[in-house]
């Protein structure tokens, strides 16, 4: 299926540079006691960076409550050898030696990795079905379901998804057809794609209102090529389609995301990183009109690390969360930062 453009795989991840992560100042975590399921990190080891359970369990044991984990696709440890449309297993098999490795209590007591969440290529229809069946039994009773990300835009100055999609994936009859084979297998799926796209979602989540959704990033608001400084724009524009949105009960979102280089802020390439004071101000306004229109109970704090790690430290980042939830009731914040996640991914 041809995109237009050239694939510029994973092309909104750049490594975090540790020199410059270095000057952000230290801080007083907040509210220490209070348990977080982190939904959303990946794991990797590749030429110009690796993310394995040493560096994530850094991360997470800088000092907030961290209690389990949830791994998602990122084109990790693919098998070498085999059918192509088999080769997303060792992803699964890969991360669920990860989650037994932290199960065992050896290193520490966060469970990494406790749901994990792969991919599949729904494309192939219903074919798509053996590959979701290998999944579950490679996840050894973890595996939770896929993303199949769907992140196009025409302009060339924005890379594709690291899947390579094509424009209208999630609308394509052979996509929706390997779609179906989620459900039955109690399997959710996660949807990453660009703000302009999330009408694409919206008309996927009415066609399957028996499939759980989660979209990842709060929707995926673009901040480069033709939305540079666009900003009050695609607030605007971003809105409308996630109000539009959360109209679907099926869909969850995920609220992070916000400090990838594609994104609307610039944190990154300023001399100092920001403090937590500084991202809470600046995500507050996309992280509550999420929290507004789909509510508590269908929103989680995500860290994305560690793609989001070229904007800040773990343990600023969740800080950062904690302070953009300051007015929540107990109960919201209980559901923000782990009951959405434990009940979605069944942690």
């Amino acid at each position: 299926m041809a995109t237009g453009k050239p694939n510029k795989p994973l092309g909104s991840v750049v490594p975090p540079v540790e020199d410059w992560l270095a000057r952000q100042a230290a801080e007083d975590i907040l509210e220490p006691e209070l348990p977080i399921v982190d939904p959303h990190h990946h794991l990797w080891d590749r030429a110009k960076h690796r993310y394995l359970l040493d560096e994530l369990l850094a991360d997470t044991g800088s000092g907030h409550k961290v209690t389990a984990t949830v791994f998602v696709d990122c084109m990790a440890f693919y098998r070498e050898d085999g059918p192509e449309a088999m080769k997303p297993v060792g992803e699964t098999e890969f991360a669920n030696g990860v989650a037994a490795m932290a199960a065992s209590g050896v290193y520490g007591d966060t469970r990494a990795c406790a749901a994990i969440v792969s991919h599949a290529d729904l494309t192939r229809g219903a074919a798509a079905r053996e590959v979701l069946e290998a999944q579950l039994r490679a996840g050894n009773g973890r595996f939770r379901g896929i993303r199949h990300a769907g992140g196009w835009n025409a302009s060339a100055d924005i890379p594709n998804s690291h899947t390579n999609p094509p424009e209208g994936l999630y609308a394509d009859a052979r996509f929706r057809e390997g779609f179906a084979q989620l459900a039955p297998l109690g399997l959710s799926f996660e949807a990453w794609q660009y703000h302009p796209q999330l009408p694409e979602v919206t008309d996927l989540a009415q066609a399957f209102p028996q499939t759980s959704i989660i979209l990842n990033h709060v929707g995926g608001p673009l901040g480069m090529g033709p939305y540079a400084g666009q900003t009050e724009q695609t607030f605007a524009d971003w809105k409308r389609g996630m109000l539009a949105l959360a109209r679907c009960p099926n869909v969850t979102v995920k609220l992070g995301g916000l400090g990838m280089r594609i994104g609307v802020f610039d944190f990154h390439t300023r001399d100092t990183p920001p403090s937590s004071q500084q991202i809470a101000a600046g995500w507050k306004p996309w992280v509550d009109t999420c929290i507004e229109a789909f509510g508590a109970e269908r929103c989680m704090f995500e860290s994305n690390f560690p793609v989001d790690k070229i904007t800040s430290g773990y343990a600023v980042l969740w800080n950062a969360f904690k302070r953009m939830a300051a007015g929540a009731s107990a109960n919201e914040k209980a559901a923000l930062f782990s009951g959405t996640a434990s009940r979605v991914y069944r942690i």
